[in-house]
């Protein structure tokens, strides 16, 4: 997406040349961003001119369908022969180093053994979290079709007999629509609700609250969002519990503005919940874009700070142990103002 921007970091890095690699059975996110493209292969980013993308024959047509413009495909020669051919004179050189295994490092290593090497991961993160009118665009699809998935299967809900049918009811229709799901769907039911990242059971659904956390890739690119409904009866006392947190939620979502602190954000929060705080166990929130968690982080201990095109999640929760818990969490996209993308309702549901 922002080469430009890449480029500008290797010339003041004094960086020939980076090489991003992906040869896993799932595209490297950081090589995934500069070419939307989802196959093996390797992309060379000069330090100014085209990149250069890489790409087995068996890939051909995928890999000429990617944003690069200049596109090689590999007959004989080994990826990281060709990448040689081509940088092969570099003397500092950029890796992603969250992306390579260890065998595949030591081999790029060692074809570039007169060349030093840099880190460059960290910046191509920090680039991915301000977001193009593009990805805008497919983060906003991505919301419009969890949207719409969740609240089918709330239509339908009355029909699932378990956890696991409900979780599958959503995955399923994700891969109707031709889309891919970035995480497992939560269906916690009952005391499985205060196990923040519970596993569907294929037992019968429990009476109480039910949290359900959902999302969809569209063009690559994710949404996530959390509802919380009643099965059966909620009894008085947490239905209290549920309009504290929602209130919660939108005051913290509220909050977000240009320069701030995501620390503060987070404190915010917890001063909100008060003698609920202890049993919000988790972040306040991450980016979303090519994964499903990306920069910012929204802790107490977070160096973010929010930036305007940044996309986010806001999802405070509160857990009290095998008993019931709570969580709401949506999209969120910082413009002139925090704009809220997944819209399902968040009225308290009882089914």
């Amino acid at each position: 997406m922002r080469v430009k921007e890449f480029q500008a970091f290797l010339q003041e890095k004094k960086v020939d040349a980076s090489i991003l690699v992906s040869i896993g059975m799932e595209p490297d996110p950081n090589f995934f961003y500069f070419t939307g493209y989802e196959g093996a292969g390797a992309l060379i980013i000069p330090q100014s001119g085209r990149p250069l993308l890489l790409a087995p024959k068996m890939e051909q047509e995928r890999a000429r369908k990617s944003r690069i413009k200049s596109v090689k495909i590999l007959e004989k020669k080994r990826l990281f022969d060709s990448v040689r051919e081509h940088v092969g004179r570099a003397k500092k050189i950029g890796m992603d180093g969250s992306a390579l295994a260890l065998n595949a490092a030591k081999a790029l290593r060692k074809s570039f053994r007169k060349a030093r090497t840099i880190d460059v991961s960290r910046k191509i993160r920090e680039l991915r979290t301000i977001k193009t009118m593009e990805e805008i665009s497919y983060i906003r699809r991505s919301c419009r079709e969890a949207d719409s998935i969740l609240q089918q299967c709330l239509k339908n809900f009355r029909e699932f007999r378990t956890e696991s049918e409900a979780a599958a009811f959503l995955q399923h229709e994700a891969l109707k629509r031709g889309l891919d799901v970035p995480f497992r769907p939560i269906v916690a039911s009952g005391k499985h609700a205060s196990m923040s990242h519970h596993a569907p059971q294929s037992t019968k659904l429990n009476k109480g609250l039910c949290v359900i956390d959902f999302g969809v890739k569209v063009k690559g690119y994710c949404s996530d969002m959390t509802r919380t409904i009643g099965i059966g009866s909620v009894p008085p006392a947490q239905r209290k519990k549920y309009q504290k947190l929602l209130g919660v939620q939108q005051q913290a979502m509220a909050s977000a503005t240009d320069a701030m602190k995501c620390s503060l954000i987070y404190d915010g929060v917890i001063r909100a919940l008060g003698k609920d705080a202890p049993y919000f166990t988790h972040g306040l929130g991450h980016g979303i874009g090519v994964e499903i968690h990306e920069l910012p982080n929204l802790t107490i201990s977070s160096i973010d700070r929010m930036q305007k095109s940044m996309a986010f999640t806001v999802e405070p929760g509160i857990y009290y142990p095998k008993k019931f818990g709570i969580r709401i969490e949506d999209s969120v996209l910082l413009a002139t103002r925090p704009e809220q993308l997944t819209k399902t309702t968040k009225e308290l549901i009882i089914i």
